[in-house]
C-alpha cells in the first residue's frame, strides 16, 4: 500500500478500500468554482457603469453648455490663481475624482454647503418666503445644470472679494452696483456700529470710508466658517435695466474718472472720425459705442464692476445665497430681512437717490428706448453676454425677438 502525507496543508485523507483519495482536488475544484463566481460579478458590475461612462465620454462636455457671452483670451480661469493670491481649498486635503455615473450624478445633485439651502429667517410674510423658496430653488436648479462640480472647486480670493460681512449679525453681502448697494453699505456701516443712522452717511464716505471687512481679509477657517453658518445676501437687477443705469451713471453725467478711463479709449476705437475734444475729454460716449465696447473680447480698457455680470462677481453657485433680492422689490424685501435677522427696529432699508437726484431713476420703459439705439443682433449679442444672468435669477426676456 502507497503511503500517503496527510499532513500536507490541503487537508485530510481519507482510506477507503484501500485506496487513498485525497480531499485536496476537491478543495482546489470549490475554490476555483468561488473564484470564478467573484471575478463575474465583478465584471457584471462593471459592464452596468459602462454605458455611464461612455455616455459620460461623449456627451459629458456637452451637457455643460457653456455661458454665451464672449471671453477675454487673457482672462484666467476661476480654478486658477495668482501667485498674489493663493486659493484657498476647504478641504484638508485634494481628492481623486472617480468617473461620475448616473447615480453619482444624483448625489451631487443633493450635495450642498451645509446650511445652504434653509431660510435663515422667519415666515412672517407668506409671500415673500414663498418668492425666497422660489428663487432658492431656481439658482440651484440653473448651477445643478451648468456648474455641477461646483463645490469640488477651488474657492479663490477673488471670488470672495466683493463679499462684505457684518459679524454682529451673521450677515453676508455680495455688492452688486446700480442694484441698491449704496444704501446697503450704509445700512452694514449702522448694523456694525459705525454710523447711528444711515441718512447720516454722504454717498462717498458709504463707498471709500466705510470701513466695512470683506470676506476676502479672512483665512481660511474664517472663511469657510462664515459661509456655512450666516446669512448670504444678494440684490440683483433686472440685468438689460442694470446695464442702462450704468451707462447713465458712468458716461451721461460728469466723471473725472470714467470720461477718461474708459470714454477715451472707447471713441478712440469705435468712432469714426472723432473729434480731437472727444478724444481729449471721453464725454459723449453713446450706448452704441458703449455695447459694442463691452462686446468686444479684445476691449481696449477692461471689465468693470458695474457692468459685470453677476453671475461672475458674485459666484452664486459657489455662494448659494439664502435671501435673494431683487431690486424691483428694494424697499419691502430689504426691509423683511432686517426684521428677521434681528436688526433694531428704528432701522430701515434707505429709499433716498444721492448720485444724480434730479435725474429720473432708470425704469424699464427708459432701458427700451436705450436698446432700441441698437439694431436686432446687436440687442442678442447683450442678452447673451447677460445670459446667465437672466437664468440664475429668473428674469424674463426683455425683447420678444430674442432666442
Amino acid at each position: 500500500m502507497a503511503l500517503v502525507d496527510c499532513s500536507a496543508p490541503c487537508g485530510p485523507c481519507v482510506l477507503r478500500r484501500g485506496v487513498m483519495r485525497p480531499l485536496c482536488s476537491l478543495y482546489r475544484s470549490l475554490w476555483f468554482v468561488l473564484l470564478l463566481g467573484a471575478g463575474s460579478l465583478l465584471l457584471l458590475c462593471r459592464l452596468q457603469d459602462l454605458p455611464d461612462l461612455v455616455q459620460q465620454h461623449h456627451t459629458g462636455s456637452q451637457s455643460l453648455v457653456a455661458p454665451r457671452w464672449p471671453m477675454e483670451k487673457n482672462e484666467p480661469s476661476e480654478q486658477l490663481s495668482s501667485a498674489s493670491s493663493p486659493p484657498l481649498q476647504f478641504d484638508s486635503a485634494p481628492c481623486p475624482k472617480p468617473p461620475v455615473t448616473k447615480r453619482h450624478r444624483k448625489l451631487l445633485l443633493k450635495r450642498s454647503y451645509p446650511s445652504y439651502n434653509s431660510a435663515p429667517y422667519a415666515p412672517d410674510d407668506g409671500a415673500l418666503s414663498a418668492a425666497q423658496d422660489s428663487r432658492r430653488k431656481t439658482l440651484q436648479d440653473v448651477c445643478s445644470r451648468y456648474q455641477p462640480d461646483v463645490l469640488s472647486r477651488r474657492i479663490s480670493q477673488r471670488q470672495v472679494s466683493r463679499v462684505y460681512v457684518e459679524d454682529r449679525h451673521r450677515l453676508l453681502y455680495c455688492e452688486v452696483p446700480k442694484s441698491g448697494c449704496s444704501n446697503w453699505k450704509r445700512v452694514l456701516m449702522v448694523l456694525n456700529g459705525k454710523a447711528r443712522s444711515t441718512g447720516d452717511i454722504p454717498h462717498e464716505q458709504a463707498h471709500y470710508g466705510n470701513k466695512l471687512q470683506r470676506l476676502e481679509a479672512y483665512d481660511q477657517a474664517g472663511i469657510a466658517k462664515r459661509l456655512a453658518t450666516y446669512t448670504r445676501v444678494l440684490f440683483v437687477r433686472e440685468p438689460f435695466e442694470r446695464l442702462v443705469s450704468a451707462f447713465r451713471d458712468k458716461f451721461e453725467s460728469p466723471n473725472s474718472y470714467y470720461h477718461p478711463v474708459f470714454g477715451r479709449p472707447i471713441i478712440s476705437k469705435y468712432r469714426a472720425n472723432a473729434t480731437r475734444a472727444a478724444l481729449r475729454t471721453g464725454a459723449g460716449v453713446t450706448f452704441r459705442e458703449f455695447a459694442r465696447y463691452l462686446l468686444d473680447v479684445k476691449r481696449p480698457v477692461g471689465m468693470d464692476i458695474h457692468w459685470e455680470p453677476v453671475s461672475q462677481m458674485c459666484s452664486p453657485c459657489l455662494m448659494r445665497y439664502s435671501f435673494i433680492g431683487k431690486f424691483e422689490n428694494l424697499e419691502k424685501e430689504a426691509n423683511f430681512l432686517l426684521r428677521n435677522i434681528g436688526a433694531p427696529r428704528n432701522l430701515t432699508f434707505p429709499d433716498f437717490k444721492d448720485r444724480n437726484p434730479n435725474a429720473e431713476r432708470t425704469s424699464a420703459k427708459i432701458t427700451q428706448d436705450y436698446f432700441a439705439q441698437l439694431n436686432a443682433t446687436e440687442r442678442q449679442k447683450v442678452y447673451d453676454f447677460y445670459y446667465m444672468d437672466y437664468l440664475m435669477f429668473d428674469y424674463p426676456k426683455p425683447f420678444k425677438d430674442l432666442y
